[in-house]
């Protein structure tokens, strides 16, 4: 195939060689062999020196302004190597690095990109042209940098020409993300995107809308100023101005635009934030202008400054106001400054950037921190080569620990290890001491962990490199609708959940007792048989009005008003089914609770009625006749449940509730307002039923056929069992069947206070008709009074002989015994004196009989 060959051309530059390019071996900043190498890319220099004769030639120039943070990071990506060949991470296999400075230009970077390119063990360092690159082996395998976006853009299109991976710790560029124009391109520190929104959001909760916004004339300063306007206006905050740097220091018109980005920040007196991406040698060229003229504003600083020493450092640095940055994560460092210290011992032979700085700080010893720092950077190579004669080497190991940004430190040492947790995949089955053993291509698709799908996030191991990790499960509640997201977002647990591996959250299913509900159309039918039952007694009741066991009854209107309480209390559990409304919360409860204590209330009238028609007992009776006012006292018990119901409606009415306590569903509820009121309410319905049930119970041995007492005393005890096991029920249900709980209760206690009290009566309407005339009523009265009279004269001849005299003999006892059982005994009933010595005539028994069926 044929095949171009590129040579990069070296040129001398300088009187001395030490930093004159006479080879291309002359260009290396940093180097150390290894059986796989890896590539460097570090702005160690601000500018590149540029010629001053003409015409300008193709010649690589010195550069200028040496760079302690970032001379520091190619520190660190040394220390990183040494660790990872020191451990047993590669068993087997030693990593090499050669490191080059861009210094900040994107030219002098694209000559160390082409010495990239050239070919695996060629002397001529020959970059080949292929029409498929899948089995080119080219010099390195990898690359750490470059420092800036600008840079990286430029490097990384010439490197996916090869698809050579591509790590940056410092390049934060929002459009490096796209793997459509940088496909090799990776990076360990966030985008841009997270950075503008984070500084846009803050700027917004700080109350701030009228902001200025400082960057560089270059792609990574357009980009973001690109990105933090679009944020800013999300946010409603408003760009007063916009000043653009020149991005190289060597600029003919950089100091100028520095005045003239200063003037605007005086003139603009109303804006008293100013937004700032730039590099750090810009920062400190416009915070030195500011200074001078007196500039007090808030700064807010992006990840490229916000941690610098050297504006930290700045004289009279507070002067300027307050200064809100951004920075990377980190973490640990102690290694890497332990490395530090012991740095003097390092050899120098392959690194010109340690011989750099060591020629650096003989020439600048003399001066105090900021002087000496300032002395460093305003260094050229071709000055130091002169003023280093005659000074004596000096080391200071606190003033690199000193300048130590511990983000960018972290982030370097994240970008080794990626690669090297990559190699290491790749070298699972392969010799990899062998440097035809994988292409770089492949570590493009190599990583330390496989991609976490949608559903998953990443859980850091026990590695200290994020790019090792474990992909677990989104837990419940929580989704990832990304492939590699750090964290789960949490759904709104009120109205979305989502299951273990989620990659969306999903709207929670709204429950109540439905219409179409099986239990709910069983407890319908239920009801419905009631209402039934109610309108089929009413007919019965109807037909036969004129009947003793109506009228015994308490009379049709009676029957009535109990049958339509029953019929309210039957409809009232319809409120309690299908979807809860404001108007079915409010009105289930008090229909419930004022048509149950109408139905109690009448069942009242009718025990008193029944135990004043049976009673033998003056006192009892007049008792009975004083309390027995039928109208006043329906109306006072039913009107005291109303005024309770009243109350509760208006002080703490019942309301829609929505329960979110379901993972997956959202239950509509009613909630009661007060549970004291609605307890006051069933507490007074369960008192009224009492008073019914001891009235009833003292009737209880009333005529067989006249069982009504009894039956009512069943019906109040089958309310009492229904309603005390309701308690811990209703107390521990959950869900939508909870109203159900309250209509099954309802039901119970409806059809037993029903069913005992009209049942019996129909029974005996329909199948004993024989009884149910006024001669059988009379008869059995009649027998029931006969009765009841000699009870009545037994206990009278009791009490007589419990009165006489002690003294009495026992003959005198039996004589007495021997009469009265002769017939000559006491009997009084109401109404009549005592007759001694004679039974009641049978016309009185009639007479009372007659008196007990017309009361009844």
């Amino acid at each position: 195939m044929a095949f171009v060959r590129f040579l990069i051309p070296c040129f001398v530059i300088g009187t001395d060689i030490a930093f004159s390019c006479q080879n291309t071996d002359d260009f290396v900043g940093a180097s150390s062999p290894g059986d796989i190498v890896i590539g460097g890319l570090f702005a160690v220099h601000s500018e590149m020196m540029h010629p001053e004769e003409q015409p300008i030639k193709p010649v690589i120039q010195n550069c200028a302004g040496f760079e302690i943070q970032i001379f520091l990071q190619t520190l660190a990506m040394i220390h990183a190597i040494e660790i990872i060949n020191n451990s047993t991470l590669l068993p087997g296999v030693t990593l090499g690095y050669e490191i080059y400075d861009t210094c900040a230009e994107v030219t002098k970077a694209m000559a160390s990109a082409l010495r990239f390119l050239s070919k695996f063990n060629s002397s001529e360092d020959i970059v080949e042209f292929k029409c498929n690159y899948s089995d080119y082996i080219p010099r390195i395998k990898a690359v750490t940098g470059a420092t800036y976006s600008e840079v990286s853009m430029a490097v990384s299109r010439l490197l996916a020409l090869q698809l050579i991976p591509q790590v940056s710790p410092a390049s934060s560029a929002e459009i490096l993300s796209d793997k459509i124009r940088f496909p090799s391109f990776f990076r360990t520190i966030p985008s841009d995107f997270h950075q503008t929104r984070a500084m846009a959001h803050l700027i917004c909760e700080l109350g701030w809308n009228w902001i200025g916004v400082i960057a560089t004339d270059d792609d990574n300063g357009r980009f973001a100023v690109e990105s933090f306007g679009v944020q800013a206006m999300a946010n409603n905050v408003c760009i007063a101005f916009k000043e653009m740097l020149p991005a190289y220091l060597s600029d003919s018109t950089f100091h100028t635009k520095v005045d003239h980005a200063v003037e605007k920040i005086v003139k603009e007196t109303r804006v008293n934030v100013i937004v700032v991406f730039m590099r750090q040698f810009h920062v400190l060229k416009l915070f030195k202008k500011a200074i001078e003229r007196n500039v007090n504003k808030i700064w807010i600083a992006s990840d490229n400054w916000s941690s610098a020493v050297k504006i930290s450092t700045i004289p009279n640095i507070r002067q300027l106001g307050t200064i809100v940055g951004f920075g990377f994560k980190s973490r640990d460092i102690s290694t890497f400054q332990d490395f530090l210290r012991n740095l003097h011992e390092m050899p120098t032979d392959n690194n010109k950037f340690l011989r750099e700085y060591i020629m650096l700080l003989s020439v600048c010893a003399h001066l105090e921190y900021y002087d000496f720092q300032a002395c460093i950077s305003n260094q050229s190579q071709d000055g130091l080569l002169k003023n280093v004669e005659n000074k004596h080497q000096i080391w200071k190991d606190d003033f690199l620990n000193a300048n130590i940004e511990p983000g960018f430190i972290h982030s370097t040492v994240l970008a080794v290890y990626t690669i090297a947790y990559a190699i290491k995949g790749l070298c699972k089955n392969r010799n990899c001491k062998d440097p035809s053993a994988f292409t770089p291509w492949e570590k493009v698709q190599s990583t330390c962990s496989q991609h976490c799908t949608p559903g998953q996030m990443k859980k850091v191991t026990g590695s200290p490199h994020t790019c090792c990790y474990e992909c677990v499960y989104c837990p419940e509640n929580h989704y990832s609708n990304q492939t590699d997201m750090d964290y789960c977002y949490q759904c709104d647990n009120k109205t979305y959940w989502a299951p273990v591996n989620s990659s969306t959250c999903y709207s929670k299913t709204i429950h109540f007792l439905a219409w179409t509900d099986w239990f709910a159309i069983f407890l319908l039918l239920l009801s419905a048989f009631g209402v039934v039952l109610v309108l089929s007694i009413s007919v019965i009741f109807t037909k036969n009005l004129n009947t003793p066991v109506v009228k015994a009854s308490g009379g049709l209107t009676v029957c009535y008003i109990i049958l339509f309480s029953h019929f309210l209390i039957f409809l009232s559990t319809t409120f309690f089914i299908d979807e809860p409304t404001e108007f079915k919360c409010k009105t289930r409860q008090a229909l419930f609770g004022i048509s149950f204590a109408l139905c109690i209330s009448c069942i009242l009238i009718k025990s008193l009625k029944i135990l004043l028609a049976f009673s033998f007992d003056p006192k009892l009776q007049n008792f009975l006749k004083c309390m027995y006012k039928p109208v006043p006292i329906v109306v006072t018990c039913t009107g005291i449940q109303v005024i309770i119901c009243t109350f509760w409606l208006i002080f703490r009415t019942p309301f829609v509730k929505q329960n979110f306590s379901i993972s997956r569903a959202i239950i509509l509820e009613c909630n009661e307002g007060s549970v004291l009121a609605f307890g006051i309410m069933l507490g007074y319905i369960a008192t009224l039923a009492f008073i019914c049930f001891i009235f009833a119970f003292k009737g209880r041995k009333l005529p067989e056929n006249y069982n009504e007492a009894k039956f009512i005393t069943f019906g109040m005890l089958i309310y009492f069992i229904a309603w005390i096991v309701f308690i811990p029920v209703y107390a521990t249900t959950f869900g939508k069947y909870l109203p159900a709980v309250e209509i099954i209760v309802v039901l119970i206690s409806n059809y037993g206070i029903l069913c005992c009290t009209f049942l019996p009566k129909c029974y005996i309407i329909i199948y004993k008709q024989e009884t149910n005339t006024k001669s059988a009523f009379l008869k059995m009265i009649y027998t029931y009074s006969s009765k009841s009279a000699s009870s009545v004269a037994v206990s009278q001849i009791s009490l007589d002989s419990k009165s006489s005299s002690s003294r009495a003999t026992v003959s005198d006892s039996c004589k007495s015994q021997q009469n009265s059982v002769n017939g000559n005994g006491h009997f009084q009933v109401p109404g009549q004196t005592l007759i001694k010595g004679k039974a009641l005539p049978k016309n009185t028994v009639r007479t009372m009989a007659r008196k007990r069926l017309s009361s009844i």
